[in-house]
């Protein structure tokens, strides 16, 4: 059984960036996947439509070692970037290169006093939309009331950058209409776990 491995996202080791910006197609449609781990999920996206370029974020280095080569393996359009994304996402990508964006099942860290490493907060709302293009997709999904409940308020406050595809401060209940799922999501489907997900647009602003 998988477990999740949780970082510190404070740890002073992931506060710089030494990489470089991604380069990227010019007319290729780009997803990006923010904590990707395994990325199991983009790999089902890819393999399902591989004229897309796939991009997933993620704070466990061996996680993206593993993650290209298995992408290189299988020829697929997928990279991996060690990077922390509370951090360097705009350091990473251009503005309003994104089409599409996935934040599925950030780390929980329960404890009151650990809630500040919660990957979602308003100020990783606000680097997004500046990656976004307009009328981008933004997919969010947890298994955890209380992560969920603070990802839609981040969003929601967001001075309308975004639009809630289910209306304002409503949770979005047709599932997921992606055709790849994560291994968490597997599992709690599998176990008929909650699963709460939250939808968004980026707007034209």
């Amino acid at each position: 059984m998988r477990m999740r491995h949780h970082v510190n996202p404070l740890t002073a080791g992931l506060n710089s960036y030494d990489g470089r910006r991604l380069k990227l197609e010019l007319g290729v449609p780009v997803e990006l996947e923010v904590g990707c781990a395994d990325a199991q999920f983009l790999f089902e996206r890819a393999r399902a439509d591989g004229r897309r370029r796939y991009v997933g974020v993620e704070v466990r280095s061996y996680l993206v070692d593993e993650v290209n080569a298995q992408a290189e393996a299988e020829g697929l359009p997928i990279t991996a970037v060690f990077c922390n994304a509370n951090h360097h996402l705009l350091e990473l990508l251009p503005a309003r290169s994104i089409d599409r964006i996935y934040l599925n099942f950030p780390d929980p860290w329960f404890k009151k006093k650990h809630r500040k490493r919660r990957m979602i907060n308003p100020a990783l709302a606000r680097d997004l939309a500046e990656l976004a293009k307009p009328g981008a997709d933004v997919f969010i999904q947890s298994d955890v009331w209380g992560v969920a409940l603070d990802a839609m308020d981040a969003f929601e406050r967001s001075d309308d950058l975004f639009t809630n595809r289910a209306g304002a401060w409503t949770f979005w209940r047709d599932g997921n209409p992606y055709g790849a799922r994560s291994w968490r999501e597997q599992h709690c489907e599998q176990h008929d776990l909650p699963i709460w997900r939250i939808r968004y647009d980026r707007g034209r602003t």
